[in-house]
């Protein structure tokens, strides 16, 4: 019997992108599982609360090999609870690197088995981060190019 493999794919996901999507799809065709980790404790100011990013996360990957989790706490917990060997991280640029490479070091040394898997977005997705989506909807932008229509729908309603 072949051992199922899962990854987890931890964010804020405030809001969730065109970005995102992108990556935790293509994993979807690299593991068995993808968990989409939707993380509460956070020092970030955040647009949508636990429940709202969970539930436009739910909304974009109906129906797929992928699950939406909210969790609280150490993500290591959460890899060790969901029975995950593999977590991953998107890189948008170089500049994404150092600090991703820190926490991939962090991370081994508290659950040794576990590997991180960096991806990059498809090149159209490249520059989008939920950050700038928050700050030129703020501005009256139209961001429909960045997330998903539910998605776009959710942040007129919340500004």
């Amino acid at each position: 019997m072949s051992k199922v493999r899962i990854a987890v794919y931890p964010g804020t996901f405030d809001p969730i992108t065109l970005g995102h999507e992108d990556i935790v799809r293509r994993a979807a065709n690299l593991f068995d599982q993808v968990v989409v980790a939707v993380a509460g404790s956070t020092s970030k100011q955040t647009l949508f609360s636990l429940s709202e990013r969970v539930a436009l996360a739910q909304s974009v990957f109906a129906g797929d090999n992928i699950r939406v989790v909210g969790f609280d706490g150490l993500l290591m917990q959460f890899v060790q609870s969901q029975g995950a060997q593999m977590v991953i991280r998107g890189l948008r640029a170089a500049s994404d690197f150092e600090y991703e490479f820190q926490l991939a070091g962090m991370n081994r040394k508290l659950f040794p088995k576990l590997e991180t898997l960096f991806m990059t977005p498809t090149e159209e997705f490249m520059f989008i981060s939920s950050s700038l989506v928050r700050e030129v909807a703020r501005l009256g932008g139209d961001v429909n190019q960045f997330v998903s229509p539910g998605v776009e729908a959710a942040i007129k309603q919340k500004l």
